[in-house]
């Protein structure tokens, strides 16, 4: 089966704690909310103490054209996605020796947060020494759930061409969409929870030769993958697009929405491979949020414990969309977990969907 060889994430330069990011949203809001105290609790209560940006805060006082910040979007992308990517091929906690970037079969791209043809894979292919036929699929719009379907594409390409090797680069600059006159309670709760990410993961087929130079004692292969689009649900959440950019859309009903129908998508999808819930014992979890990681474990039932490693990644780095689940994967792939162990990540995304991985530590 195809397996996870390496994974790493690019360091952002601006870390900025959640305080700051308060008394920046009270100046920002405090004339359009008379409840702006009673508001500004979401930032707590949502329990993210820092998170990183590509900007100074300083950059965000001042109005900024869509075109202006879709240019900034690009060049940054481009920049810390190839930093990324980098440090992934060469990360040595997981590789005796690095991979070339020539051997990359499949380049696998995932952003939300802007726009740009050619898309930012090519412009990064300019910059490194990519063979001119690495095939490029750049995939636009799954939001949070981005992350996990573009581990899906790549498992499911290295399951059709077992000598590949293929990267998947997430890029998200979430503060890049930031509406600073866009007074809804969306945008506000948009602004507690969102940050900046880039993270890259390497995917390969069983004849790829890759476990030659793991230095893991066991490597987490995907068994299979399921994805699920719930019905009549375009507007649990996603981008308006407008003028000034791209509006944030975040439904309230998200957490009753994961309690109602989580559990039986994952119940269905793990009987396929004739696995049960309690087989699994890592959950690889995109955290939207605090509220988002408390409905995983009311739904499937799952420990505080399981839930744990999401939770640092959202209290140190805040939601970075379809980053946010590589960040989770590369840590449990830190913990040297032992051979046989199942693990299932999972992320949501706008539609309203689901995309699932059963993992196996070989």
């Amino acid at each position: 089966m195809p397996y996870i060889l390496s994974s790493a994430h690019s360091n952002l330069p601006n870390s900025i704690a959640q305080d700051t990011v308060i008394d920046f949203s009270r100046s920002i809001f405090g004339s359009a909310f008379k409840d702006i105290e009673r508001l500004l609790k979401a930032f707590k209560n949502g329990e993210i103490e820092n998170r990183y940006f590509a900007c100074d805060l300083d950059w965000f006082n001042s109005d900024h054209t869509f075109q202006e910040k879709n240019e900034k979007y690009i060049e940054l992308a481009a920049e810390y996605g190839a930093q990324a990517i980098q440090k992934c091929l060469n990360n040595p906690l997981f590789l005796r020796d690095g991979i070339n970037i020539e051997e990359i079969d499949a380049f696998f791209f995932i952003s939300s947060t802007g726009i740009s043809t050619p898309s930012v894979d090519a412009i990064i292919m300019n910059m490194l020494p990519f063979s001119p036929h690495t095939k490029r699929i750049p995939i636009w719009g799954l939001g949070c759930a981005g992350g996990a379907s573009g581990l899906s594409r790549a498992y499911e390409y290295c399951k059709a061409f077992p000598e590949a090797k293929a990267l998947v680069l997430t890029v998200e600059l979430c503060s890049l969409t930031f509406q600073k006159n866009d007074v809804s309670k969306s945008n506000l709760i948009g602004t507690s929870l969102f940050a900046d990410g880039t993270a890259c993961a390497l995917v390969c087929g069983d004849e790829s030769g890759g476990r030659e130079v793991s230095l893991l004692q066991a490597i987490p292969e995907i068994l299979g993958t399921q994805s699920t689009l719930m019905p009549q649900s375009l507007d649990v959440m996603g981008w308006e697009m407008k003028n000034e950019g791209l509006h944030v859309v975040f439904s309230r009903d998200i957490p009753s929405i994961i309690q109602n129908w989580l559990k039986p998508n994952v119940e269905e999808f793990l009987s396929g491979s004739k696995t049960e819930l309690q087989d699994i014992s890592h959950f690889i979890a995109h955290p939207g949020g605090k509220k988002v990681i408390s409905a995983y474990k009311e739904s499937l039932d799952f420990t505080e414990e399981m839930t744990e490693t999401s939770m640092d990644i959202l209290k140190k780095f805040g939601n970075m969309s379809s980053a946010t689940i590589l960040y989770v994967l590369e840590r449990f792939m830190e913990k040297q977990i032992p051979k046989g162990e199942n693990g299932l990540a999972a992320a949501l995304g706008p539609g309203f969907s689901s995309e699932l991985l059963l993992m196996r530590w070989q």
